[in-house]
């Protein structure tokens, strides 16, 4: 990921923080198939290894499987927050005009070599886990215990868990650092303004 210092985010408990936020991760692999990408949840372990693990699956027909048992560099990517930033937004339109669109976003990107595995009991772990972490907030939360036990044996039977202790971590944070402070606030107003939720979101980020 291109991080100009301004931009560069080293704090972990951010980093994690937004990937603990971000619902559904990128799973990006390389190997003799070529690039490949997978969209999925994952749990984090913040306390294991330098800059925690993460835990997930794959269904058993997924090719990147294949990639994760033979040992390869793997990339997870956690979307963050992100809204377009109009020229219109700065006060240096009006003194000068030498402006020009951009994004701001949020973005942390984690790279590791996993390990696969199988085993019915670690299986269970990750997938109990994902649900209680995406039905704990519900009225009602589902559990993996109100399916029959026999039903989940053969849906985990159909998947490949893996753990990836993430071996480097890079953040980036790009809202505006590089714009003077009257710029700063004039994105961090129109973006407050605006109808759009996500906009909204990274204007609270730049308070």
């Amino acid at each position: 990921m291109y991080l100009p210092a301004a931009f560069k985010d080293d704090d972990i408990t951010n980093l994690h923080g937004l990937m603990e936020h971000t619902r559904l991760a990128i799973l990006v692999t390389c190997d003799e198939n070529g690039l490949q990408a997978s969209h999925l949840p994952l749990l984090l372990n913040p306390e294991q290894g330098t800059y925690g693990t993460l835990y997930g699956h794959l269904a058993k027909a997924n090719p990147q499987c294949q990639a994760l048992a033979s040992g390869a560099q793997l990339m997870v990517i956690f979307p963050g927050a992100d809204a377009y930033v109009s020229p219109s937004f700065y006060p240096a339109k009006a003194e000068h005009g030498k402006v020009v669109p951009t994004w701001n976003y949020l973005a942390v990107h984690a790279y590791g070599i996993a390990e696969a595995f199988t085993d019915p009991k670690r299986l269970l772990e990750v997938v109990s886990g994902l649900t209680h972490k995406h039905e704990t907030s519900r009225a009602s939360p589902w559990s993996v215990d109100d399916a029959p036990a026999d039903y989940i044996g053969k849906m985990l039977g159909a998947i490949v868990g893996f753990a990836l202790p993430i071996s480097r971590l890079e953040g980036k944070r790009k809202l505006s650092q590089n714009r003077s402070p009257a710029d700063i606030a004039g994105v961090r107003e129109g973006l407050a303004a605006s109808a759009d939720a996500k906009d909204q979101e990274l204007a609270r980020l730049m308070n």
